[in-house]
């Protein structure tokens, strides 16, 4: 299967870390070149800088705040200065605070809001132009819970949601311009923030995290964690040629943990 990703332009958000790395690598692997960005200079250049290695595709960088406007709009300029187009979007953000409803306040809500729904919905908007020139990918990261809402993570159940809709909305008004936009949904994926989640669970109950880690794995019927590789390997697929009949579609990468239909 040739996914044909070679000299393709890809701008994955929220890259310095975790699936958003993993995902950069791979799209480097295959030949792409690739934007990278995220709120810290210091990761990127790292990043970057081992990407580079591979000798594959070219990688460069932006420091960006995605709940900000104008950090947006320069984003999505100098990714088309530096690369003279956008062929591929990948959105995604890490996840807003745990919390239950009587603890969550308003300004938790409107930070969770603009981090985790709004910033993808300005960041196609400003893509929107260059990927209509000759088709494109858009691929919105989302998490498990858009099937099964995680307890203890309202914020992230509801605006994670809020992204499946979108997607589906969007996919019948950019299929014009053959933009096909998916979401992609992890679930336990071995990444800092999932170990971060693990570790709070733990000290609520009084156990380890080690423990908490156990605990979890008995309800994937895989039996373990899954890889930012086995996830991003996933979104691969939806971004190449290899898929050219699906759009507005939600993928879940859980391992078969998520019991619902």
């Amino acid at each position: 299967m040739e996914l044909n990703l070679t000299g393709k332009t890809a701008l994955v958000v929220a890259s310095s870390q975790g699936l958003g790395k993993a995902i950069a690598e791979q799209l480097v692997l295959e030949g792409a070149n690739v934007m990278i960005t995220s709120r810290s200079e210091e990761k990127l250049k790292e990043v970057a800088e081992q990407l580079q290695s591979y000798n594959k595709g070219k990688v460069a960088y932006v420091k960006a705040d995605i709940t900000r406007k104008e950090d947006i709009e320069n984003l999505i300029q100098k990714t088309v200065e530096t690369f003279h187009s956008i062929d591929l979007l990948v959105n995604n953000a890490g996840g807003p605070p745990a919390g239950t409803f009587e603890t969550i306040s308003d300004e938790d809500w409107y930070k969770a809001f603009e981090l985790n729904l709004l910033s993808y919905i300005r960041i196609i908007r400003e893509a929107l132009p260059h990927l209509k020139k000759n088709g494109g990918k858009i691929i919105n990261i989302a998490s498990s819970s858009i099937k099964e809402p995680i307890p203890g993570l309202l914020l992230s159940n509801t605006f994670r949601t809020g992204i499946v809709g979108l997607t589906k909305t969007l996919a019948q008004e950019f299929a014009p311009y053959n933009i096909l936009i998916n979401t992609v949904a992890p679930g336990r994926i071995a990444t800092e923030r999932v170990a971060f989640l693990d570790k709070l669970n733990a000290e609520k109950l009084g156990i380890t995290k080690e423990e908490m880690e156990e605990r979890v794995k008995k309800n994937i019927p895989l039996g373990r964690y899954g890889t930012p590789e086995e996830f991003a390997k996933v979104v691969m697929f939806l971004l190449s040629d290899a898929n050219s009949y699906m759009t507005g579609q939600s993928f879940i990468v859980d391992g078969g943990m998520v019991k619902a239909i």
